[in-house]
């Protein structure tokens, strides 16, 4: 939204990223505009004129999240095979919802569970973010059967809704107060049931990287 009058006095992605913790914190219907207005420390007149409305300023707050705080999720599709995509993503997904100084879990989850009903807008624009991300990684599974990485008789989007409900499970535990050990145990777990063409000796967190140090 373009800026009329004044200069704005305050940072923008400062802003934003408080913003970004009291959504996380208290999700969209629980975070009232005196909340958001109180951590970003500007008045409601700015909050409007910067951001637009309390949706608006949600949907950028979820965008910069996705491109900050999740920007893993590219890196681990760039994994050279299937397996090592989904290890990476969970691994550092998990890294991610436990990160000391952040809420525990996701925006993504968070932020809708205490929508209220006339919020199904919001509720919905999660729900399709969602689901963007799913097929992001059913299509790297199709191209990994294409190349004989996983076998042809594997469905793509049924292993994306497998890694996509692991790794929304792994939010959702992280915010009931799992630590960062138990999930990477979980993902351990989890890794057993996706195919993999090489036989795994041990634990999978073996062939892969650890939690110390997989990235956030």
């Amino acid at each position: 939204m373009a800026q009329r009058g004044r200069p704005r006095e305050f940072d923008m992605e400062d802003a934003l990223d408080k913003a970004i913790d009291v959504f996380w914190r208290q999700g969209y219907g629980g975070a009232s505009l005196s909340d958001l207005t109180a951590a970003m420390g500007i008045s409601r007149t700015s909050l409007y004129s910067a951001f637009g409305t309390k949706e608006e300023m949600f949907k950028l707050a979820v965008e910069r999240y996705a491109r900050i705080d999740m920007a893993y999720v590219s890196t681990a599709l760039s994994a050279p095979t299937a397996y090592e995509t989904v290890s990476r993503y969970l691994r550092d997904n998990v890294d991610a919802v436990t990160t000391p100084g952040k809420p525990a879990g996701c925006l993504s989850i968070q932020g809708g569970l205490s929508a209220a009903p006339d919020d199904d807008r919001v509720v919905r624009y999660l729900a399709d973010r969602r689901a963007d991300g799913e097929a992001r990684f059913a299509h790297r599974f199709a191209r990994a059967i294409e190349d004989g990485d996983l076998p042809s008789s594997e469905n793509a989007a049924d292993l994306a809704k497998y890694v996509s409900t692991v790794s929304a499970g792994l939010a959702v535990q992280a915010a009931a107060g799992a630590s960062r050990d138990e999930l990477h145990r979980v993902v351990d777990r989890a890794l057993l049931a996706f195919p993999d063409k090489t036989l795994h000796t041990g634990s999978p967190r073996n062939a892969d990287q650890t939690p110390q140090t997989a990235g956030a």
